[in-house]
């Protein structure tokens, strides 16, 4: 019998995870607690236990060929950043194409998982699972923790002195669905992350006021960026990485602050970051609706009263009707012991993101728990490439070092705060792992084979389709989606006039192309 592997949830990474092992020949067996795929992505009305809980309006931050799986584009038709309801349609279609639903148990938890009593020798893992309150033990070569982390909210209540005397209304950002509540009131935002600007946005609509507290400022960006073409298409190409990690550390700063401040001046909308590494959050609305006084961004709360809130650096204190507490979420694995995963002030020793650092059989790995500035559809999806080789033993590069001592151990892992994650650059972290499952395309290799497609892969958007050219994998379409990346973009929105072809856009880079191509040799790739 093959190799069997469980996957624990059937969203993004779930989903994913399954996949890649059944592309190598691996045995998974999914475990979704709920009834149906899609995580994150499904919403629901109510709020469930123990699962992610969207508001109707959410859209994705990157859009659709940033976004997709390396082997399965978006359909044309669909738009560049997509609605919640359309982004599960295509992680369905995913799911049908891969016939991956037949490999999915819904309806069961995953109670705990142990090491088996043989871990030392055969890497195995104790499973024990619940489905209608009756519990099953299995016995699996190999586990993928595809649990996510949007199901536990942190909520620090403690941080905010006064909260026990404040009367008014309070609730963390997971139990929003609709502005009606907001209708009349003083509304207080607390925090500033993508879901904190976008409650700010839809409550200024119908409230009296909306004021968004926020200690550390935040850096913003709009889907439609430069001349309109989404941010992502632009910011995330091979030039710019190797311009950002090639750059000495404060022009790499002044270069990230300047394309970031030409939108609008963050230091004259009170946002500007003190701290350096800070992700961007994505809102199209925000400025203007500072600029016209619906929302006013105001410094860290120093403490709650009756009905009111005192900022720091601020003497008046201002009426509060709701506080709405965007204050994120907390990692947490419940159904695994502590010396798996050990998660200690929101960090996790994990290898490159994915293997706990401390286990001596390379059997458990968790996926997508990385926030990059980009999409993370891809990069759970090269996780899961990456891990289901590791799982099949192929390849001598890609079980990860046993660290020897606390030194070692500092090199090799990585926190999960906001605040070190971007530090690692999203292309960067892809073609690390791409390169250890020999995935990574070469550059320079396809400049004498193939130079317009080299071009457009060093000076284009870096769609994840280019990591199928070669390796394990390979995707015959994916020279063909990399070329016609733009004529999907321009579809859905070139409605009235006839769409022309859009290669007017790569042309341009030609020229300099070459002349730049030319120093990036020179400077060594």
């Amino acid at each position: 019998a093959g190799m069997r592997v469980a996957v624990v949830g059937a969203g993004v990474s779930g989903l994913a995870a399954t996949k890649c092992c059944l592309a190598e020949g691996l045995e998974p067996t999914c475990f979704e607690q709920s009834q149906d795929i899609g995580g994150l992505w499904r919403y629901t009305e109510h709020i469930e236990a123990g699962r992610p809980s969207l508001y109707p309006s959410v859209i994705s931050n990157t859009s659709k060929e940033m976004s997709a799986f390396s082997d399965f584009p978006f359909p044309e038709h669909f738009p560049v950043f997509l609605p919640n309801a359309l982004l599960l349609d295509y992680l369905r279609r995913y799911a049908e194409h891969f016939s991956l639903r037949e490999h999915i148990r819904f309806g069961t938890t995953v109670v705990s998982i142990r090491k088996h009593p043989d871990f030392a020798t055969t890497g195995r893992w104790n499973v024990v699972t619940e489905a209608e309150g009756k519990q099953t033990s299995h016995v699996f070569d190999a586990v993928m923790v595809c649990s996510g982390s949007f199901s536990e909210p942190s909520l620090p209540l403690q941080c905010f002195p006064g909260m026990e005397r404040f009367r008014g209304q309070y609730f963390h950002s997971r139990q929003y669905k609709h502005p009606d509540v907001f209708q009349g009131k003083h509304v207080l935002v607390v925090g500033m992350g993508n879901s904190g600007a976008d409650i700010a946005v839809e409550a200024s609509r119908v409230a009296a006021k909306v004021t968004i507290s926020t200690t550390r400022g935040a850096w913003l960006l709009s889907r439609v960026f430069e001349h309109g073409y989404p941010w992502d298409m632009i910011l995330n190409t091979r030039l710019m990485s190797l311009i950002k990690t090639n750059l000495p550390r404060p022009l790499s700063w002044w270069l990230i602050n300047y394309k970031v401040n030409r939108w609008f001046s963050h230091e004259n909308y009170g946002l500007q970051p003190e701290n350096r590494y800070f992700l961007p959050l994505l809102n199209d609305d925000l400025p203007s609706y500072i600029l016209t006084g619906r929302i006013t961004i105001r410094p860290g709360v120093k403490e709650f009263k009756d009905n009111s809130v005192l900022f720091h650096n601020c003497p008046e204190e201002e009426p509060v009707d709701i506080v709405v507490f965007c204050t994120g979420y907390t990692i947490s694995f419940p159904f695994l012991e502590e010396s798996v995963v050990r998660v200690e002030n929101k960090h996790a020793s994990l290898y490159k993101y994915v293997f706990p650092t401390h286990l001596h059989q390379p059997t458990l790995a968790v996926l997508g728990l990385i926030k990059p500035l980009g999409g993370i559809m891809p990069v759970s999806e090269m996780q899961a490439r990456w891990v289901s080789r590791v799982f099949k033993g192929r390849g001598a590069n890609v079980s990860p070092p046993v660290p020897q001592n606390a030194a070692q151990t500092k090199l090799d892992t990585f926190g999960l705060t906001f605040d070190e994650v971007l530090k690692t650059e999203w292309l960067v972290y892809l073609d690390t792992l791409a390169s250890f499952i020999g995935a990574k395309p070469s550059v320079l290799g396809l400049l004498c084979t193939d130079p317009w497609l080299a071009l457009t892969i060093f000076f284009g958007p870096c769609s994840p389709y280019q990591y199928r050219l070669g390796g394990p994998g390979r995707w015959e379409g994916a020279r063909q989606a990399i070329l016609t990346q733009w004529d999907r973009v321009l579809k859905p929105t070139r409605t009235r006039v006839p769409a022309g072809s859009s290669s007017s856009f790569p042309c341009l880079l030609t020229v300099v192309g070459f002349l730049l191509l030319l120093a990036a040799v020179i400077f060594g790739f």
